[in-house]
Parts: structure tokens; sequence; C-alpha cells
């Protein structure tokens, strides 16, 4: 605590002492770690269900299955070298409608696949989340995008077209 007071930012954060298994972290936005993979495995749900966008940086060890966004190793240090960077994703999984098309996506963590069905035809889509921030490519089309709750707004660029790009949910998934 007086260090984050030293450093200006007593009023930005907050140490709690107790159970981390049961404490409430629903409202953390960023979390720095510094705990064995067995305890950030008991922790990836919750985690998970913080607010698209929340950060969560591990020091040494990894959260199980979950790709860091980004991993730092620092030069010249003996050990607890390092780092890991985690940005929740925002939900996506589920049924969507794309104008007349129905979008189908399967995520796990920030990586997002499926399909997207127009006019009977299925194109695989494939692409990332970084917090809200959305990628897609559906074949030549590539989108870029915000999840917004039940709504994703963007653009997509299919050659030197660029239009709007809107998605409605229809159906969430777990996956």
């Amino acid at each position: 605590k007086r260090l984050a007071t030293e450093a200006g930012v007593a009023d930005k954060a907050q140490f709690v002492q107790g159970d981390m298994f049961i404490a409430d972290i629903s409202k953390a936005n960023v979390m720095a770690l510094f705990l064995l993979p067995s305890n950030l495995l008991r922790l990836r749900e919750k985690f998970l269900d913080l607010r698209a966008g929340s950060r969560i940086v591990s020091n040494t060890f990894s959260i199980q299955d979950w790709t860091a966004d980004e991993t730092v190793t620092v030069d010249n240090c003996e050990q607890w070298c390092t780092v890991m960077l985690y940005i929740v994703p925002a939900k996506v999984g589920g049924t969507w409608r794309v104008g007349s098309d129905v979008l189908e996506l399967k995520q796990e963590y920030q990586m997002v696949s499926g399909t997207l069905t127009s006019g009977g035809q299925s194109t695989a889509v494939s692409g990332s989340l970084k917090g809200t921030e959305l990628t897609l490519k559906a074949g030549t089309r590539a989108i870029t995008a915000n999840v917004q709750g039940n709504q994703i707004n963007g653009t997509v660029t299919d050659g030197s077209a660029k239009s709007a790009w809107r998605a409605t949910r229809l159906s969430a998934s777990s996956s």
C-alpha cells in the first residue's frame, strides 16, 4: 500500500487478503499474478467471466490451454523472467445474423472459427479477439469489428471494396 501511494496509484489499486478462490474479482480490470499453474487453472473460468478487455498479467506460469496474447522474457534475468499478458475476450460463440446471411462462430479463448452461410453456400471463417476487437477472415473478405453485447459492428473489406458490417446475435453457445 505504501509503494502504491508513493507511485501515485493508491486510489486505483486495491489490496485484499483472503481466499482467492472465493473472492469476488468481477470488477477487476487488471490483475497482476504470480501463481502456480494449478491455481491459475482453478481461477481460469473466473478470469474468462471478467469484462471483455480486462488484462491478466502472469509471471512465469501460464494459464493452461489459453495462449497468452503477448509474452515477454526479460534479458539478463536469472529467475522468474517471463511475463504473459492475457486479454479477456468478448464472448462471441453462437449464431449471428448478418443481413440475410448466418454466421456460426465457435470460440476457444481469443481464437474464433466457424462458417458464414450466404445463399446456401458456406464459407469457412477464422479470426481472433483482443478484448472486444474482432478480426475475421471469410474467403476473400476481411472483417474488423467491435463486439458490443449482442451486436458486432465494423467494416468488411473485399478486394478494394469496403463497407459497413453488422451482426446481431441469434443464440449463444458455450464453446
